[in-house]
């Protein structure tokens, strides 16, 4: 499987519409519920995007934008008019139609159209890549997106059996093509093994630890793999990656054993032995090393915190 595949493979959405928003100026979209990704798509018109506490970016029609929790953030059309608390400044929400205001005003541009979804992200391994994202981010849409964001804008509204699985899945499908080609773009700063991915040494070497992280790899045989010296392999992995492999190695394991201790099915000894280690104590001290916390200290935080996010109720 391809490593960027691996990664993402576990971000889905469920329920991700909010609806389709129809805004009309002066108007101002605040998000606070500390989605850890949200995918915003202007289907028509154009508005500005305002992290907490960072610099607005133009978000227009064709573009989108993903903006990274927990913090909250703002869609706006004048992002001035945040820093003026005698603005008048409204909150608009979520809503399938919503009408002009009435009354006397300025002559009213054409309305925006927002579309939104959600991604609370709780596992590791797509953390691994994402935690790299700035707070906010905008691309133009590649030409294989177009006909997908079409293809969405028609289906919203729509009733046929089984309408919200396939929006889920069209924005699954919008935001992995958003993070595709943002890191394919020269502003990006993906963390160094995603550059080293593309590398003719180091490269196969990730990619065999990825496709079995439980083989007991040896640099040796890692550089065999990609057809050049151990010292070969390790001098240009660690150039490239900040690590050795064995190092990189660990790391991964541990980032996939994190995942597998927040499910109740496996013992520590079974996600050991998943990961690579043949008993637990060895695996135990790895975890510590790296995690700061032993595998049960950690699969109890975790239990803990599904358990509160469970007893959220949604706002009112």
């Amino acid at each position: 499987m391809d490593v960027f595949d691996e990664l993402l493979q576990g971000v889905r959405g469920r329920g991700a519409v909010f609806g389709r928003s129809v805004l009309w100026p002066p108007w101002s979209l605040r998000f606070t519920d500390g989605a850890y990704l949200t995918l915003c798509l202007p289907m028509r018109g154009a508005g500005w995007i305002v992290p907490e506490g960072g610099e607005p970016l133009r978000l227009s029609s064709g573009e989108a934008a993903i903006v990274r929790g927990p913090a909250p953030f703002t869609f706006t059309d004048d992002p001035a008019r945040l820093d003026d608390p005698t603005a008048g400044v409204r909150e608009v929400h979520w809503q399938d139609e919503a009408p002009p205001p009435s009354g006397p005003g300025p002559e009213l541009a054409g309305p925006t159209v927002l579309l939104a979804a959600a991604y609370d992200v709780r596992a590791e391994v797509p953390r691994r890549l994402l935690q790299a994202l700035p707070p906010a981010l905008v691309v133009p849409d590649e030409d294989d997106c177009g006909p997908l964001r079409d293809y969405l804008a028609a289906q919203i509204g729509g009733a046929r059996p089984g309408h919200q699985i396939v929006l889920d899945r069209l924005l699954d499908w919008m935001l992995v093509c958003t993070l595709r080609d943002w890191f394919d773009r020269p502003e990006a700063e993906p963390p160094r093994w995603y550059g080293a991915l593309g590398d003719p040494v180091a490269g196969p070497a990730i990619k065999a630890m990825h496709d079995d992280p439980a083989h007991p790899w040896t640099t040796a045989e890692l550089a065999a793999r990609a057809g050049v010296s151990r010292t070969t392999l390790a001098k240009r992995f660690t150039e490239l990656v900040g690590d050795g492999p064995v190092a990189y190695l660990t790391e991964w394991r541990m980032t996939l054993a994190a995942d597998l201790l927040t499910g109740p099915d496996l013992t520590v000894a079974a996600v050991a032995r998943r990961v690579g280690y043949a008993d637990a104590f060895g695996f135990s001290a790895a975890f510590k090393r790296l995690r700061g916390e032993s595998p049960t200290a950690y699969r109890r935080a975790a239990t803990a915190t599904r358990g509160e996010s469970g007893r959220k109720t949604p706002a009112g």
